[in-house]
């Protein structure tokens, strides 16, 4: 006959396995993007499986337990209380403090390969350098107002709306256009109180604050039409302040400046 010890690593097998297997192989997230959204869903199907295994092992746990430790008949009384019990309490120390070391650390090293440990402060030349990680974070407007990205877009924010201005072509659209496979660096304020600009397929978030300027940087990688949200509670208006980036082939997107371009008028 199998020991327990068998059917206990048979289980806790199991439950990895299947945890592996829906992790990898049910995803929960919308489109991929943006060149930072595989980096992001990396960290998410960890996070994903690490609470699944915990989630059935638990749920395991507590039918097994309602069944073996349930009142016998004729039983009077709680049983005895289990006290004092020195490997349980190891035990259960030690593997939380095993998987938040991981999850810390792991999660340290997306934030790193996404950018997020850059210097804050600086200047668009210096983050032009080839030898740039992938970013997605914020920064301090310096007052070298020279961008040096493809695209360079102004965005304010207000209740409630977002408003996208192109400088180069000196014109205002409620819709973000922006060409695919090109990095895009937005500066962003707000007229009034905290908000957030959110681009869930481009997995990237950023409060946009009174009176702090910040930029983003980003790079679309697949064309279509998807949703800015604002994700800070900014008024009662707060739910329907949204917009829409619309990603485009390049040549689409120099057909669309143009049709707006209004310093070509000017001059």
């Amino acid at each position: 006959m199998l020991s327990k010890s068998y059917y206990l690593i048979l289980i806790i097998s199991a439950i990895i396995g299947i945890s592996f297997w829906i992790g990898f192989n049910i995803n929960l997230l919308p489109t991929e993007a943006s060149i930072n959204a595989p980096i992001y869903d990396e960290l998410f199907k960890i996070l994903f499986i690490i609470g699944l295994i915990l989630f059935i092992g638990m749920t395991l746990l507590v039918i097994y337990s309602l069944f073996k430790f349930r009142k016998k008949v004729g039983q009077i009384g709680d049983g005895i209380a289990l006290e004092g019990n020195l490997r349980l309490e190891i035990i259960w120390t030690i593997i939380p403090s095993i998987i938040i070391l991981f999850v810390g650390l792991y999660s340290y090293n997306i934030y790193d390969r996404m950018g997020g440990m850059n210097e804050l402060n600086h200047n668009h030349e210096l983050m032009n350098s080839s030898s740039e990680k992938i970013w997605a974070g914020i920064s301090k407007v310096s007052d070298n107002k020279s961008y040096a990205r493809n695209t360079n877009i102004e965005v304010s924010a207000m209740q409630f709306a977002f408003l996208f201005n192109y400088p180069e072509g000196e014109f205002i659209s409620g819709e973000l256009h922006v060409p695919v496979d090109q990095q895009i660096s937005i500066k962003m304020e707000s007229k009034d109180v905290i908000h957030a600009l959110w681009i869930p397929e481009f997995r990237i978030k950023q409060d946009i604050i009174p009176g702090q300027p910040t930029i983003l940087n980003f790079t679309p990688t697949k064309v279509g039409k998807y949703p800015i949200i604002c994700a800070e509670l900014c008024g009662p208006y707060h739910g329907g302040m949204r917009a829409s980036i619309i990603v485009e082939e390049s040549s689409d997107y120099d057909n669309w400046f143009n049709q707006n371009n209004k310093s070509e008028v000017n001059a």
